[in-house]
């Protein structure tokens, strides 16, 4: 009866860590499946938005292309047809001509001035942001570059080319006036301005002084859309813009 009833003990111990094993097995294999599925959503929405950035920047070449066949084509073919009528109005002897080859000049000149706005804005909007400040950082090979971009899709033009030609600047006064080793540039729009930081880690005599013109032109280029220009030297050199999301002038 002992032997008996230590067999049924040891059985049920037996079963009862079976069924242990099996629950945690069971719950690894539905974690790792969470997991992985987990895994496979952050793939498809990583697959997702690296298709629409290249639609993106396929809709912007597009665009660019298109202001370049405007200019190209039809503002030559305006241009030409400017000059033909201004020659048509200086040997025209005939009276009844002179207003309607008047209004044609006029009508031919609202064209060009219509013309030159589309492609100027199709060109402007043919910017990609990120694309233009990955080609900048893409000549500092021999610099440890960081990039934190967090900006959105569809960024004022003003807003671009400021930073872009802020972003230049900046490069080409590292490369001038610091023996740094590392750049770090952040671009970040917030709920109510943009954002743009360029650090370094130079350093070197007075490099405010060093750099006036070059930084008196970016405060230049940020004062002309109401936003904040500063440097810092504390630790390497850094230079802060904001600027509001409102800045929407064109330079």
């Amino acid at each position: 009866m002992v032997l008996l009833l230590c067999l049924l003990a040891w059985g049920l111990a037996w079963r009862t860590k079976e069924l242990m094993r099996l629950k945690q097995e069971f719950r690894l294999l539905r974690d790792t499946s969470t997991e992985y599925n987990l895994l496979l959503q952050q793939k498809n929405q990583d697959l997702l938005e690296k298709q629409n950035h290249e639609i993106h920047i396929a809709t912007l070449k597009e665009r660019n292309r298109i202001a370049r066949e405007i200019h190209d084509n039809v503002g030559h073919m305006l241009s030409r047809s400017l000059l033909q009528s201004g020659a048509l109005m200086a040997v025209n002897q005939q009276e009844n001509l002179k207003e309607p080859l008047n209004a044609l000049k006029d009508t031919l000149s609202s064209a060009m001035d219509a013309i030159r706005s589309s492609v100027h804005g199709l060109h402007d909007d043919s910017i990609d942001l990120e694309s233009a400040i990955t080609d900048l950082l893409s000549g500092f090979a021999n610099y440890q570059v960081s990039l934190d971009y967090d900006m959105g899709r569809f960024v004022p033009s003003a807003v671009k080319y400021c930073f872009i030609s802020v972003t230049k600047e900046a490069l080409a006064n590292i490369v001038r006036h610091s023996k740094a080793t590392k750049i770090s540039l952040t671009l970040r729009e917030h709920p109510s301005f943009y954002q743009l930081v360029v650090e370094d880690n130079g350093t070197g005599a007075d490099r405010t002084e060093a750099q006036g013109i070059g930084l008196l032109n970016m405060k230049e280029r940020v004062d002309s859309l109401n936003g904040h220009f500063s440097v810092s030297s504390a630790h390497g050199f850094r230079i802060f813009v904001s600027v509001p999301n409102n800045a929407d002038r064109r330079n």
